[in-house]
């Protein structure tokens, strides 16, 4: 059985850059439209979100949970999958970081820091282990199930938050964890904090799992075609599930993120859709760890450099949102087309 190669080939790379020029050329339009000049937006866009300290460091922040639920989805799509519950893993897992930094006094950082992020990656895993479970045992599609997931997730620590686990405030949220569970800041005030080293570190455990291990061989191998990988003696059900579990414990690591390293407690409904952005990063970086990379800076900047441009230019910042599904839908023709040339092939 031939799979894939580690790297992203040029064809790979190139087709996610002309999706973005195309992208930004539509984009242009819209910015004509409302009587601004697209070279000079686009310049505020950029400059706001890739020149200077401040502004690069807002951008991997931003980048950093895409990075996460971007890794998640694309770990997952390499098994055959498609999980969509990355928001309700990501929710999940911030809930149960938030219960161990607020539990726990008197322990060192060294100790309850790596507690709260390993119960928050535990949290996640096991959530997503339920779909998992149902699509290799009973065949039930996990689109559906990591929907339903999603909705648990959302009204469950909704519960916690304004219940078991409240405040005190008006507000809906919980206390403030302990600063030994907190992620550390990088380049204060910007909001920048360790987070994204654990992403790199993600970044590189999920291109060596994928690419250099027995487990990952047989992901990949289910997700290129299961009837051959169980004939070859490759447990698909099983691999399936452990797909699903480690691409909810990635996704988990976006709200840890989020919840540890950046609001410092739990509020209600905090993710602007982190999870669903995360499917708009795995497709962008071809489901590739390093394509996913960049995709989330991408996104990163989009979003850094929006509020600027809706500031100082009369681009609405609503723009950013027009270019990321252009370029979602550049990427997606590409694919779509390339299919429909196999399949007239084949016939």
């Amino acid at each position: 059985m031939k799979l894939e190669q580690s790297s992203l080939t040029s064809r790979e790379i190139i087709t996610p850059i002309i999706s973005v020029i195309l992208a930004l050329l539509v984009g242009a339009v819209f910015i004509l439209i409302v009587g601004e000049n697209p070279i000079e937006a686009y310049w505020v866009l950029f400059s706001n979100s890739l020149i200077g300290v401040s502004s690069i460091a807002a951008t991997l922040q931003r980048a950093t949970p895409l990075i996460f639920t971007g890794l998640a989805v694309a770990f997952a799509f390499r098994c055959g999958l498609f999980n969509i519950g990355a928001e309700g893993q990501l929710y999940v897992g911030a809930m149960a970081a938030v219960i161990v930094g607020v539990s726990f006094s008197g322990i060192p950082k060294v100790i309850h820091l790596p507690m709260a992020i390993i119960a928050g990656m535990l949290a996640g895993g096991l959530w997503a282990s339920i779909p998992g479970l149902l699509k290799a045992k009973l065949g039930v599609h996990e689109v559906i199930n990591t929907i339903m997931m999603n909705f648990i997730a959302y009204f469950l620590t909704d519960y916690l938050v304004t219940g078991p686990f409240h405040g005190g405030r008006w507000t809906p949220e919980t206390a403030r964890v302990f600063p030994t569970a907190e992620l550390s800041r990088l380049f204060p005030p910007t909001r920048l904090n360790t987070g994204i080293f654990i992403a790199i570190a993600a970044i590189i455990l999920v291109y060596f799992i994928l690419w250099r291990t027995r487990f990952g061989y047989e992901i990949r191998a289910v997700g290129f075609n299961p009837t051959a990988a169980e004939y070859g003696g490759i447990s698909v059900s099983r691999n399936m599930v452990m797909a699903m579990v480690f691409s909810g414990a990635l996704a988990s690591l976006a709200g840890v993120e989020q919840i540890l390293g950046v609001h410092g407690r739990f509020i209600q409904r905090f993710s602007p859709d982190l999870g669903f952005m995360g499917i708009a990063v795995a497709l962008l970086g071809k489901n590739h760890p390093v394509g996913v990379f960049f995709a989330a800076v991408l996104f990163g900047a989009l979003r850094t450099g929006a509020a600027a441009m809706d500031r100082l230019t009369d681009v609405p910042r609503e723009l950013v949102v027009i270019i990321q599904a252009l370029i979602i839908m550049f990427v997606a023709a590409e694919e779509l087309t390339r299919r429909l040339i196999q399949r007239r092939r084949r016939a």
